[in-house]
């Protein structure tokens, strides 16, 4: 299985590393790695996370405030959303 972003969650993840790599040399490249991680756990066992609203689920990125929202395609993962848990929890909605 394989995995791709929509456009504007590509956005958040590449903003995301920029924004803790500026606060600390290292720590984007940390954040990469987790969400990486994340990503890697909802390819492989997509259905092993709850709906939040159906059918997208989220996938918790370990060490960092952010969750991998994603829908379940036959050839994988799309990824609609890098959210920043505490920020606006709907925003992403009309990205499906």
């Amino acid at each position: 299985m394989e995995y791709s972003f929509h456009p504007a969650a590509e956005a958040e993840f590449n903003d995301a590393i920029d924004y803790y790599e500026s606060i600390q040399p290292g720590l984007g490249i940390e954040l990469a790695d987790e969400a990486l991680l994340a990503i890697g756990r909802a390819v492989k066992y997509p259905k092993a996370w709850s709906f939040i609203r159906e059918p997208v689920r989220r996938s918790l990125v370990k060490r960092f405030p952010y969750g991998i929202l994603y829908v379940e395609k036959n050839s994988g993962i799309y990824i609609l959303a890098v959210m920043n848990l505490h920020r606006e929890p709907d925003y992403w909605i009309r990205r499906q």
